[in-house]
């Protein structure tokens, strides 16, 4: 699934076709993705100027000129590819599900095999109230994310710290690779008691978070499977994991250890036993 990198690149990638433009038309190939379309999504943007194309967590957020949001999440294998006007490809492939064209002619085709990607709509002074995001915790690049607000979310934390970092809860976005390598960089092991990282721990795992997260953004995110930006391009921090899928291989900090694999809530992690502790 993509993670906050993967999303932050698609939305920067998205923003210099959205942003201050109107929007023509919307054609809905199907009724539903992971959800049903709202009653009149289409009507909503059509005619609709975007302010804003931003991002909360995992989820994009389209700004209207007429107070509403789009709330837009890509899902497992969601994507966006740009035609612009001269582009006469078509966008009619079986999985081709959302068609939005602008008034310069640009076509944004959404294109999701497995459809676990959803769009909706809010209004915008609801938006911090709505379910997706009522509890959600502090972004990993904002100044609300610190040491001495993570200890207090880790406090009473009983699940291994891996767990406790995929909870939106405690900080928003993260998922399995980047709570994987900032472990690694904080040397903290995943088995470890969410509740003992608090204090001197969490002042090294945070900045791990904020240096994993914004070089991943830097680099286009992490492309694994199935993400690619807007324009098609991919990501490349994959070539820069220390731990996450390589098994077996010698530790990046060369101290003789080894990274071993383990499964915790169903999700693969990657670590070294011996400079993880």
């Amino acid at each position: 699934m993509p993670e906050l990198p993967e999303v932050e690149t698609v939305a920067r990638g998205l923003a210099p076709h959205l942003e201050g433009v109107r929007i023509k038309s919307v054609a809905l190939r199907r009724k539903d993705l992971r959800i049903p379309f709202p009653r009149g999504f289409a009507k909503t943007l059509e005619g609709t100027r975007v302010a804003q194309v931003g991002r909360r967590a995992k989820y994009m957020l389209w700004h209207l000129e007429n107070d509403t949001v789009v709330i837009v999440h890509l899902g497992m294998s969601g994507k966006f590819t740009i035609l612009e006007k001269s582009d006469q490809s078509p966008a009619d492939g079986k999985h081709d599900h959302v068609v939005i064209t602008t008034e310069k002619g640009t076509r944004l085709v959404y294109t999701d095999h497995r459809r676990f990607g959803l769009m909706t709509l809010v209004k915008a002074g609801d938006l911090e109230t709505h379910p997706y995001f009522a509890q959600m915790g502090p972004e990993p690049l904002g100044n609300e994310f610190n040491a001495p607000d993570l200890s207090a979310r880790l406090k009473a934390k009983k699940a291994p710290i891996k767990a406790a970092l995929l909870d939106q809860r405690v900080v928003a976005g993260l998922g399995n690779i980047y709570v994987c390598e900032a472990l690694w960089r904080s040397c903290i092991s995943p088995k470890r008691l969410g509740s003992s990282v608090a204090g001197k721990r969490a002042e090294r795992l945070v900045p791990a978070v904020k240096d994993i997260i914004a070089e991943a953004i830097e680099a286009g995110g992490s492309t694994l499977r199935d993400f690619a930006h807007a324009d098609g391009e991919l990501g490349y921090f994959q070539h820069r994991f220390d731990v996450y899928g390589r098994e077996g291989e010698p530790c990046s900090r060369d101290d003789g250890g080894t990274i071993h694999r383990l499964v915790q809530s169903g999700r693969s992690t990657f670590y070294c036993p011996k400079c993880q502790r």
